[in-house]
């Protein structure tokens, strides 16, 4: 009884998983396109970048979790090698955006500290003439 209603519950928490991580990809690849418009596609804004590599993080991670909710449900070995391979694959894919928005975020932080840096001391050299 127990394991007929997980086998009919379970498929479609999944399944709204793997739409909610759908939905972020396509909304955040359309608010990232839009910026880049507005900016004549200028790819220096590095924010924009980090913002849509941390949404497309969250993506993965709802997809993940459906990924996840779906072992409960597997018959056979073959499910299960199928499974784990797309578990890691997406676990990698995390790992690796999360690293890009941290190196992104870092260069980013140096850039802005630096233009900060070089305004300040502009202001001193005005005050100074």
């Amino acid at each position: 009884m127990l394991e007929h209603l997980i086998s009919i519950i379970v498929p479609n928490i999944a399944h709204i998983l793997e739409l909610i991580g759908v939905f972020i990809v396509i909304y955040s690849a359309l608010k990232t396109f839009g910026r880049y418009a507005i900016r004549f596609f200028n790819f220096s804004d590095e924010t924009i970048k980090i913002e849509f590599s941390q949404a497309l993080a969250m993506a993965l991670e709802f997809k993940l979790g459906a990924e996840i909710l779906k072992t409960l449900v597997i018959r056979t070995i073959d499910e299960l090698i199928i499974l784990a391979s797309i578990v890691v694959l997406r676990a990698a894919l995390t790992l690796i955006i999360h690293w890009e928005i941290e190196s992104d975020s870092k260069r980013c932080n140096h850039f802005l500290d630096l233009k900060k840096f070089n305004k300040k001391n502009e202001e001193n050299s005005s005050h100074d003439a």
